[in-house]
C-alpha cells in the first residue's frame, strides 16, 4: 500500500497548485488522477484573472503562462469592465486554455518532484487511525495522513466523507462547442425566446465556436453531435452541416457549496467545495486561490509546526469568497434569461456599471483583487493581498513578490528593524526602503506602514506603525509559539 503524508485526489489546476505549494514547504505529497493524460475533455476554463496571475508571480512561474496566453484589458460582469488602470502588474485577463494551464502547472509540479499517479479513479475514502485510506476503481489502495479532495463538482471524496453540498438546482443550461461547418455560420449574437446564443470564428479561421442557451437543465455528460445539430436547427433553422467537433461540453447555472471544507483529516478545495455557472470565468481561479490559502496552513500542521486549529481558518477565509462568487454568477445568469423584463434590468445594470465607482468595485471583485480576509480593521492593508511594490533591500532593488518565491512568510521593515528571534527560522525578516505610492484596487492610495507581515499566500497578517505591538501574538497565531 502506497503511503504519503498528503494525497490530493484530482490533478486539475486546483490539485496541481496545491501540490506545488506543499512541495515548496517540504511535505511528502502525491496526486491521484483518474485521467491517463493531461488532455482535458470538452471545453473548460479559458483564462486567468489578475489575482491568479499575481499568485503565480509570487511563486516565480507567471512568465510561463504569459508566454502562451493573450492579455485582454477587460473582465466581464454582464458587460466588459476595463481593468487596465488597476494598480497591479497584471491588470488584464490572460486568455489561456485550461489544458495549457494544467500542462504548465504539471511541469512545475514535476520539477518539484511530486509524483502523479494517473489512471487511478478515487471511489471511496475512509478515516483510519492516524490518517485516511483511499480506494480506487482500479483496486489500488493508498494511505495518507491527510487527504484533499480536488476531484470536481461530483467529488467522490466529498460524497464518501458525507459532507453536505447544499445550493440551487440548475434552471437552464448551455451547449458549448468548437466545430466545423459546411455552410456559412451566422456570426455574432442571436437573441431568441430561449436566450442569447453566439457563434464566432476561431483563430484558425476554420473552426467555429458555438454557444447555445436555453437547453435542458437536467442534461448531463458530454453532448452528442446529433444533440448539437438539433439545437442549432431550433435556433437558426439549420444545423449548418456541423461536423468534426474538436470539443463539446455543457454547463448549467447550478450553484452549490460544501457545508464544511474539512471533516477530520479530509479537506476539500476547488470545484469539490463549490460549483457555479462559468459566468465571468471565476471557477478555475477560485480553486487556484483556495489551494494557495490552504497549502501553507496544511504544511505547517503536517510538520507539527502549528496546531490543527490553524486549518479552521481555511474555511473561515475561503467559504465567504466562494459564497460571493456563487451570488455573482447567479446574478449574471439571471441577466441572461430571455424576456423583455429581464432586458430592462440588464439595461439598468449596464448603465450602473458605466459609472466609475461601480465599474471599479465590480471589476475588482471579478478579478479577485479586492479579496480581504477578516483580520481586523487597524489598516486598509490588513487581510488584503500585499501589493507587489518595488523596494530596495540591503541586497539591492527587488519586488515584494520576489520575496515570496519560497512560500515563506515575510516581515518587511521600512524603518527600524524588528526583532523576531523566536520565529527567525520560520519568518523571513527583510529591511527595506520604499519610495512611491501604495495603492489598492477599488480602495485607492493608502498610507504605507512602518512594517508589514505578509503570509505565504501574499495576504497581510499584521501592520506596524511605531513598533512591534501585537506582532508576537500574530506570529504565534499563524506560525506557532
Amino acid at each position: 500500500m502506497s503511503e504519503h503524508e498528503i494525497i490530493i485526489a484530482g490533478g486539475g489546476p486546483t490539485g496541481l497548485m496545491l501540490a506545488g505549494e506543499l512541495a515548496l514547504a517540504g511535505v511528502d505529497v502525491a496526486i491521484v488522477e483518474r485521467r491517463t493524460t493531461t488532455e482535458v475533455p470538452g471545453r473548460r476554463a479559458g483564462g486567468l484573472h489578475a489575482r491568479s496571475l499575481e499568485v503565480l508571480d509570487q511563486r516565480g512561474i507567471v512568465d510561463r503562462f504569459l508566454a502562451e496566453g493573450q492579455a485582454h484589458p477587460n473582465v466581464g460582469f454582464h458587460v466588459a469592465l476595463d481593468i487596465s488602470d488597476f494598480p497591479t502588474r497584471h491588470n488584464y485577463l490572460l486568455a489561456l486554455r485550461q489544458e495549457r494551464i494544467e500542462r504548465l502547472l504539471a511541469d512545475w509540479v514535476e520539477e518539484l518532484g511530486v509524483p502523479i499517479f494517473r489512471g487511478r479513479d478515487v471511489v471511496g475514502v475512509a478515516e483510519v487511525e492516524g490518517g485516511v485510506q483511499v480506494s480506487t476503481a482500479q483496486g489500488v489502495n493508498m494511505r495518507a495522513g491527510w487527504l484533499v479532495g480536488c476531484d470536481g463538482g461530483r467529488s467522490a471524496v466529498r460524497k464518501s466523507a458525507g459532507i453536505d453540498f447544499p445550493g440551487w438546482e440548475a434552471s437552464t443550461s448551455w451547449l458549448i462547442a468548437e466545430v466545423r461547418m459546411k455552410e456559412q455560420p451566422v456570426l455574432g449574437f442571436r437573441q431568441t425566446a430561449s436566450g442569447r446564443h453566439a457563434m464566432a470564428m476561431l483563430d484558425d479561421g476554420e473552426r467555429v465556436g458555438v454557444v447555445l442557451a436555453g437547453q435542458d437543465p437536467r442534461a448531463t455528460g458530454v453532448p452528442s453531435l446529433d444533440e448539437l445539430a438539433a439545437a442549432l436547427e431550433a435556433v437558426y433553422g439549420t444545423d449548418f452541416g456541423v461536423h468534426a467537433p474538436s470539443s463539446m461540453s455543457r454547463f448549467s447555472d447550478a450553484a452549490r457549496q460544501a457545508a464544511a471544507y474539512r471533516k477530520g483529516r479530509i479537506l476539500l478545495a476547488g470545484d469539490a467545495a463549490h460549483i457555479h455557472s462559468p459566468m465571468g470565468g471565476q471557477g478555475l481561479n477560485l480553486g487556484v486561490q483556495d489551494a494557495v490559502n490552504l497549502g501553507w496552513k496544511l504544511a505547517r500542521v503536517v510538520k507539527r509546526q502549528s496546531p490543527e486549529t490553524l486549518l479552521d481558518t481555511y474555511q473561515v477565509e475561503r467559504h465567504p469568497v466562494a459564497a460571493r462568487v456563487l451570488r455573482n454568477t447567479i446574478a449574471q445568469s439571471v441577466l441572461r434569461y430571455p424576456g423583455e423584463r429581464i432586458a430592462v434590468l440588464g439595461d439598468l445594470v449596464s448603465e450602473l456599471l458605466a459609472m466609475e465607482e461601480p465599474r471599479r468595485r465590480f471589476a475588482a471583485m471579478m478579478s479577485g483583487l479586492d479579496i480581504r480576509y477578516d483580520l481586523g480593521e487597524a489598516h486598509p492593508l490588513l487581510g488584503r493581498r500585499m501589493p507587489d511594490l518595488d523596494i530596495v533591500t540591503t541586497e539591492g532593488s527587488t519586488r515584494v513578490f520576489a520575496l515570496l518565491r519560497e512560500a515563506c512568510p515575510v516581515l518587511l521593515s521600512f524603518g527600524k528593524p524588528l526583532a523576531i528571534e523566536k520565529w527567525a527560522d520560520r519568518v523571513k525578516s527583510v529591511e527595506a526602503t520604499f519610495e512611491g505610492v501604495c495603492e489598492l484596487p477599488a480602495v485607492g492610495v493608502v498610507d504605507m506602514p512602518a512594517a508589514v507581515l505578509t503570509r505565504p499566500d501574499g495576504h497581510v497578517a499584521w501592520v506596524g506603525e511605531e513598533g512591534p505591538e501585537g506582532l508576537s501574538d500574530v506570529l504565534g497565531t499563524w506560525f506557532g509559539d
